[in-house]
């Protein structure tokens, strides 16, 4: 028996605290727990939204925890944050860190989780899409999300699905979203750059004609633009270049030339004629347009053009809807295709810088992932700074298209004055993400905020100040509608239309000097944090009212839905189930008739041993002189090739309107004999016949369309009336056409001479 040593040192217990479950709270919680099991309101949400658990929980239903994903490692020192070029959510998370789970130590809720931690999930509310897989849910679950809604919630997305508007509507998306181009593909690329030129050559004439043509309300309305907004340079101290008005000619020609290209009169003019720049002479453009804009360098003589310039802006206004909005620094913005919260965005003005970033990152040119849009140079400023509106709207269908509008919007201030001498992030993107981290300048307005929001009601007051209250409800919120409605119809062939999904959407846009509101993007699960003191009011109001619209009306269709109106709802589509078959024509070809069928020919042959065939004496030839033509029918000993199995035929080709040749169609294994009289005429010698009497004419030599028969005649002999022959009743069938029944004649004839010519010679002998 074996005893163990004691053990040394302090022996510890650790002892699990149970919490005290109070009976009438757990009974309370099973009655909760059975009631929403019941009637299928079980939850689960992942991301920290307190307004949606708590609005849940009060409609009567039970949350289904969902564990916690574990705390991403913290990076070492001098280590880079990775970011994904293709997140597929364009989140803009202005201060996600805001929003905290208040209960999350609730016991009484964290029972009720736990009772219902085998149930179904009835309702999901995620951050991103790509949490749940729909393809998974049934018809009676409900997510917050529509799969393949990136085809307008992304840059990219955005971007090619308004080039399809022209298919669903006759709004020009030039009307309300700046053009847009994906650097990666070439042909985008090479058309980016000519409207980055063409661009460069209205900037110069407009350039022109405000400071030497002074009033502009002939080309705009809206408020008069000074020196510091226009972006144009002071001249350079102590300089005395100047530029021709060669540069204002090749403007002018340039813009005439597009003119005539939209209107095809270009056509039935001379290639010679067209004026048109080389590649060298943009480059001498370019750089004295950049002399002139950013530089401040004066272009000599080019007062007298005044006119010229007005006349030419006025046709060009007509079909560019964008002229008032481009400005004179021609400055472009390139955004990511796919990231959000204004992560890698960067403003530039010259055309090779832009390109050089597109030649240098490999990544651009092989996903084209990255976009390149023209920059609203003139937006509407309050008090001299930028700023841009976001709007939210809910889709609860698909098919058909249901859009809710919400009533009330914020903006989003710079902190930074408005100046496109600087290309610098904190004055040109109001995104509160990047606004945060920076301090209100000294030089901005008072009056403004210093959280840089103002909700939709604030911004309304101050136009009725300028005496432009009207203008909200008459330019604005049409303009807003109008411009997500379209959106959502170029989407609407892209995206999954599920009917237990919905999804809240924050659009961006920026408003003009005439107040046109123009799209700038659309986001997926806009961040509803309460950052400041305008989101910690609307961002709680608009989830409640989601709430109302998507769980309320489907008990009472005549709920309250809060600030959500109903701007849209599209007549129901009845889509054709896909059965999985290929839209391609099916056919067969044309076939020939077949030529007629020869008959077979029914020969006697002896299948004897070639040894006793082959027989050279005299005694088998016949002694009687008494045969008739039946008697002598002859009989021909046929030594078949090694296909024996396989029958040579005669087709005629079918060509009713001319007559051809008949050919000889054999196996692919099958080679034809040559007659034994051509390759050997001294082995006949044994027959006694003379050459002369060997006559053969031109219609029995072989040729291409006459060939001689596949069947080597090895012995002729005349056969007997009453001869007696154990193999008179095999019978081999040859199918064999007209050639060989004239070959048999042929030698049947020749028979009859050697025969003839044998009897003289015996009868000359005799006697």
């Amino acid at each position: 028996m074996c005893v163990s040593a004691p053990l040394k040192g302090r022996v510890s217990c650790n002892y699990v605290n149970l919490p005290q479950i109070n009976g009438d709270r757990l009974k309370t919680a099973k009655i909760s727990v059975d009631k929403a099991i019941k009637e299928k309101k079980v939850f689960s949400i992942q991301g920290p939204y307190p307004v949606i658990r708590a609005g849940l929980r009060a409609r009567g239903w039970v949350e289904r925890r969902i564990p916690r994903p574990s705390l991403p490692q913290p990076r070492r020192h001098g280590e880079f944050e990775t970011e994904a070029t293709d997140e597929p959510d364009s989140s803009d998370g202005d201060g996600e860190e805001g929003e905290r789970d208040d209960d999350a130590d609730d016991d009484t809720y964290n029972l009720m989780s736990r009772l219902v931690r085998n149930e179904t999930t009835y309702l999901y509310w995620t951050t991103k899409r790509d949490s749940i897989d729909c393809q998974s849910l049934r018809k009676d679950q409900m997510t917050n999300h529509y799969a393949k809604a990136g085809s307008f919630t992304t840059k990219v997305g955005l971007c090619m699905s308004l080039r399809n508007l022209q298919w669903f509507d006759t709004t020009d998306p030039d009307t309300f979203f700046p053009r847009c181009y994906r650097l990666g593909a070439e042909d985008e690329k090479h058309a980016f750059i000519e409207d980055f030129r063409r661009t460069a050559c209205t900037s110069l004439l407009l350039y022109v004609v405000e400071r030497y043509g002074g009033d502009l309300e002939w080309l705009r309305t809206g408020e008069m633009l000074n020196a510091k907004a226009s972006g144009v340079s002071k001249p350079r101290k102590h300089t005395n270049q100047k530029v021709g008005t060669w540069l204002i000619d090749n403007a002018l020609h340039v813009c005439q030339d597009y003119l005539n290209s939209l209107e095809h009169c270009d056509i039935d003019v001379n290639l010679e004629a067209v004026h048109t720049l080389s590649e060298d002479q943009w480059k001498v453009f370019l750089q004295n347009y950049y002399l002139v804009i950013h530089e401040g360098v004066k272009i000599e003589g080019c007062e007298g053009y005044v006119e010229r310039c007005k006349s030419m802006l006025v046709q060009m206004r007509h079909v560019c809807p964008q002229l008032e909005t481009d400005g004179l620094c021609n400055i472009w913005i390139i955004k990511p295709g796919a990231k959000s919260r204004g992560r890698g965005i960067m403003c530039m003005k010259k055309l090779d810088e832009i390109l050089s970033l597109v030649h240098g990152d490999h990544a651009i040119m092989k996903d084209s992932k990255w976009v390149v849009q023209k920059y609203l140079e003139r937006p509407l400023l309050v008090h001299g700074t930028k700023f841009d509106v976001r709007q939210w709207f809910l889709v609860t269908d698909w098919n058909p298209l249901t859009v809710w509008f919400y009533r009330e919007c914020y903006l989003r201030f710079s902190s930074q004055p408005y100046s496109t001498h600087t290309l610098d992030s904190s004055v040109h993107l109001c995104n509160n993400s990047i606004q945060k981290h920076f301090q209100p300048s000294p030089d901005r307005d008072p009056s403004l905020p210093k959280e840089c929001m103002w909700s939709c009601s604030q911004f309304r007051s101050w136009l009725a100040a300028s005496g432009r209250g009207c203008l909200w409800d008459e330019v604005v919120v049409p303009g807003m509608q109008e411009a997500v409605i379209q959106t959502l119809l170029t989407a609407q062939d892209s995206v999954e239309p599920r009917k237990a999904s919905f999804e809240l959407y924050g659009a961006d846009f920026m408003l003009g000097r005439d107040l046109r509101p123009w799209l700038l993007e659309v986001n997926a699960s806009p961040t509803m944090a309460p950052s400041t003191a305008v989101t910690a009011r609307l961002c709680p109001a608009v989830q409640e009212d989601t709430l109302r619209v998507v769980l309320d009306r489907r008990c009472d269709p005549n709920a309250d839905t809060g600030g959500f109106q109903l701007i849209y709802k599209q007549a129901p589509v009845v889509v054709p189930q896909y059965m999985g078959m290929n839209l391609l024509v099916e056919g067969t070809s044309i076939r020939r008739p077949r030529a007629a069928i020869c008959k077979p020919l029914t020969l006697r042959s002896h299948p004897e041993p070639l040894s006793k065939s082959i027989s050279h004496n005299r005694s088998t030839l016949p002694t009687s002189h008494g045969s008739t033509g039946k008697e002598n029918q002859s009989e021909v000993l046929i030594r078949r090739p090694t296909i024996s199995s396989r029958k040579a035929t005669f087709e005629q080709s079918f060509y009713p309107h001319r007559k051809r040749p008949l050919r000889l169609v054999l196996p692919s294994t099958c080679c034809v004999f040559p007659n034994p009289a051509e390759v050997h005429p001294q082995k006949l010698t044994h027959t006694h016949v003379q050459p002369d009497h060997f006559h053969r004419s031109r219609s029995t030599l072989p040729s291409l369309y006459r060939p001689s028969p596949s069947l080597d005649v090895t012995h002729i002999r005349p056969g007997k009336a009453n001869a007696p022959s154990r193999h008179k009743h095999d019978i081999h069938t040859v199918s064999i056409s007209y050639p060989v029944l004239r070959m048999q004649k042929y030698l049947a004839r020749n028979q009859r001479r050697g025969t003839d010519a044998f009897k003289k010679i015996e009868g000359s002998k005799s006697s």
